[in-house]
């Protein structure tokens, strides 16, 4: 399953080079000038993951297939999007697509890098987005709760329940306030949320685009985005594209020694994927066997059968049981059979909470 993360930011914060860095391509065209990304790029890139490559170790496994994350490099927002200014329409509907906003926010000097607005402020940059992004659910809630509102004084009882919910949402969202801190009452009022794609309801990742002499410890631009993320319950990373675009190309040991060499100790790309995963509320699972060691993603809570979905959906219809061995007890024991024979492999029925790690062999109709 992975997740699909949308870039944004205003034009020139870096997007385009922090995504053709991210994914070691050159899809999307970096250039100093707005609206170079005309059309999203999207690039699937594998989730490292240690632990995999031990499993597959152990197992004397022939292939290797981590898990896949999606990366979308959505056109620069300018004032006015919400009214259809610049790439405003394209960009919204963009963006309603993908599970969470990675917010690229410049947190760097450069004369020759021109700013749309000429000055360094990332906090104001994450207003003008998030403004924009509020704006057009303010103007969508407008026009959508005062139907549901008349359906049910009809009797209509999800109208009833969209009514509420979704009024809490644009009550935040007239006092300037993003959708995302509405908390639903259950179950019901959760669906009704997710299904109304609120922009401003996505989880957001801010990624701090520094200078590479802050790449490891951020600078002060990037201190106000911390205390901004903090203060939203969001997450935030420090990132400098210029270093993840130089290490393009490199081998295992030359990135290792690079990385080293700046004072850090994994790429850009991990500390992207783990705030991800964080923010996501998202866990790694494996199935292990001589031909493979594959890596899949499910929410955290997800019960077994909807981990043997990810794999084929016909063994989610058909679960009888999963034979489960937690990842420490996999390395620490040398394996399956010594798991086994050490009862340290276990059956779990379709109640079982899925664990992050967790080893699995699902046994289907």
């Amino acid at each position: 399953m992975g997740f699909k993360c949308g870039i944004v930011g205003l034009p020139n914060v870096g997007k385009s080079t922090l995504f053709n860095a991210l994914t070691e391509t050159q899809a999307a065209q970096a250039a100093n000038y707005p609206f170079c990304t005309i059309e999203p790029n999207v690039g699937q890139v594998a989730v490292p993951d240690a632990r995999l490559d031990k499993l597959a170790a152990i197992a004397g496994s022939q292939k290797i297939i981590p898990t896949q994350l999606a990366f979308v490099d959505i056109a620069g927002l300018v004032r006015g999007a919400s009214k259809g200014e610049g790439l405003g329409n394209q960009f919204l509907g963009n963006i309603r697509e993908v599970d969470a906003i990675v917010h690229v926010l410049r947190c760097f000097e450069n004369d020759d890098i021109q700013h749309v607005d000429n000055r360094v402020d990332p906090i104001a940059d994450a207003e003008t987005v998030e403004t924009e992004l509020m704006l057009s659910d303010l103007e969508s809630l407008e026009k959508r709760v005062p139907a549901f509102q008349k359906k049910a004084t009809g009797g209509d009882k999800e109208s009833k329940i969209a009514a509420a919910v979704l009024g809490r949402a644009l009550d935040l969202l007239r006092e300037g306030k993003p959708a995302r801190l509405v908390e639903p009452n259950d179950e019901e009022e959760a669906r009704i949320f997710a299904q109304a794609q609120l922009l401003t309801s996505k989880p957001v990742l801010y990624v701090c685009n520094v200078e590479e002499e802050s790449a490891a410890e951020g600078n002060a631009y990037s201190a106000r985005v911390f205390e901004k993320a903090k203060a939203e319950g969001a997450q935030a990373v420090i990132v400098s594209a210029a270093i993840e675009a130089d290490l393009v190309g490199m081998d295992e040991g030359e990135r290792t020694e690079f990385l080293e060499a700046m004072g850090l100790h994994e790429t850009g790309l991990a500390r992207v994927i783990r705030a991800g995963y964080e923010l996501l509320h998202l866990i790694t699972f494996f199935t292990v066997g001589p031909k493979e060691a594959r890596a899949w993603t499910v929410h955290k809570g997800a019960c077994a059968p909807e981990a043997a979905g990810e794999i084929h959906s016909d063994f989610q219809k058909g679960f009888i049981r999963a034979e489960t061995i937690a990842y420490d007890d996999f390395v620490t024991l040398g394996g399956e059979a010594r798991a086994r024979e050490a009862g340290k492999l276990r059956a779990e029925g379709k109640g079982y909470v899925v664990q992050d790690g967790d080893v699995m062999h699902f046994l289907h109709s």
